[in-house]
């Protein structure tokens, strides 16, 4: 028999919040994960809400998790005041002074790779109290519906719905080997691409347009035939190393040792591509950000600083 509502157990809360983690991440096992329980204990935690509520909350598959009905009007109640009590926690924790608690950070896998993991061990000892939790991942995820306290993106605009910190200016290159250029010869106007060889990122425009920096010119339009794609930069990268050809990368995968052996082509053209125009760090608006969001998105600041530019 169900329990009278007015008589809402102790452990109920804490299941409750339980319930809208599992929400946001459809899987018992992340949701246990998330909050450093079991996968059975979450499971059975959340059995015994239902069989408070008296009625079904969730409805299991081998694949995913779903809300019934029910489960979903009381995750829509509850999340917002379970989203205050997080705040005001962080709120308070934040008066020591010293930065601390768990973050879960998404970015581009090839951003990730190339800039963030190398420079969030420094962060890490800095700040010993904070915990991180990075997803390298090239899909666009929901942040507020996923957990994510904060987000790095590679993005054309900046967007206004967010809270948005710019973490450097980026820019689409042109660039070759030296050893592909030698063999072919330079570039000396856009249009001689249409006689080389291309690598470019999967789905970006074949008509590639060009604006001389002098803004003296018209631009100019190319229809490039690529022999090689991917929808990663670092695998452009490496097939731009091997001689396949004169490729658009992203400022930020030339950086440093990794692209050292790749020479700028037509570097008076601005070239329109794919790739965007900043590197931002964005989290779901609210009205307080932890201390510990700030101070990571300093330290991130200092690290595309350092990029330097080509």
């Amino acid at each position: 028999m169900a329990m009278p509502m007015s008589i809402v157990p102790t452990t109920a809360f804490s299941d409750m919040h339980l319930l809208t983690v599992l929400a946001e991440t459809r899987s018992f096992t992340q949701a246990a994960n998330r909050l450093g329980v079991s996968r059975s204990s979450a499971s059975m935690r959340i059995a015994a809400l239902e069989r408070t509520v008296g009625v079904p909350l969730v409805r299991r598959s081998t694949r995913r998790v779903t809300l019934t009905e029910a489960g979903q009007q009381l995750v829509d109640d509850v999340a917002p005041a379970f989203a205050r009590i997080t705040s005001s926690f962080r709120a308070a924790s934040d008066l020591t002074g010293a930065p601390r608690g768990s973050l879960r950070i998404t970015a581009p896998v090839a951003l990730g790779r190339q800039h963030l993991s190398p420079s969030l061990g420094a962060f890490l000892l800095r700040y010993p109290e904070v915990r991180i939790e990075l997803e390298l991942t090239d899909r666009l995820v929901n942040l507020a519906h996923e957990g994510f306290d904060l987000a790095i993106r590679h993005a054309r605009h900046v967007p206004d719905d967010y809270v948005v910190w710019e973490l450097a200016r980026s820019e689409s290159l042109l660039v070759a080997s030296a050893s592909y250029l030698a063999s072919r010869g330079p570039l000396a106007h856009p249009t001689d691409l249409a006689s080389h060889g291309c690598a470019m990122y999967m789905g970006s425009p074949r008509n590639l347009g060009f604006q001389h920096k002098s803004g003296a010119r018209e631009p100019v339009y190319v229809d490039v035939r690529p022999s090689f794609t991917a929808n990663n930069s670092e695998v452009l990268r490496d097939a731009l190393l091997a001689g396949v050809g004169v490729g658009l990368l992203p400022d930020f995968s030339l950086a440093g040792t990794a692209g050292r052996d790749l020479v700028r082509v037509l570097p008076e053209w601005t070239v329109q591509g794919y790739f965007g125009t900043h590197i931002l760090a964005i989290r779901p608006f609210s009205p307080r950000v932890p201390l510990a969001v700030h101070c990571l998105v300093e330290h991130l600041r200092e690290v595309f600083a350092g990029m330097g530019r080509r």
